[in-house]
């Protein structure tokens, strides 16, 4: 026969050995008394960082001889958090006389129109003029 108890006495020494509880941690200290709601927010903002520029977007800049200023930069990137700010996934980034479909959530540029492009945006659910 086999020895199922392996040791333990009593059901009280099975559970202390298998169901310890694990210590209650103490809150943070880097948390500050911030809410869930105020670190998520900040941690969003800081994960997002530059715009990225999709393969197509970067072949639309170069065929369309579209050159940004750091200042353009600015503004796109400023559209950008505006537009996930108001809870847009696909925006139209309007800076000066150039366009440009943002996905918000990925934070990258999916194309760029310039001043002799066709100006028909389709599939974007904001727009944010920079």
């Amino acid at each position: 026969m086999t020895n199922v108890n392996r040791g333990f006495g009593s059901i009280e020494q099975v559970q202390g050995q298998f169901l310890k509880q694990k210590p209650v941690s103490k809150p943070d200290a880097k948390l500050n008394g911030k809410s869930f709601d105020q670190i998520l927010a900040e941690k969003s903002e800081q994960s997002y960082g530059e715009l990225k520029f999709s393969k197509h977007a970067s072949e639309r800049l170069v065929s369309r001889n579209i050159d940004l200023s750091k200042g353009q930069m600015e503004r796109l990137q400023g559209g950008t958090e505006r537009a996930r700010a108001k809870g847009i996934n696909e925006s139209l980034v309007v800076v000066d006389n150039l366009a440009f479909i943002v996905n918000v959530k990925n934070n990258t540029v999916v194309t760029a129109v310039g001043e002799s492009d066709d100006k028909i945006f389709t599939n974007i659910d904001g727009a944010v003029i920079a």
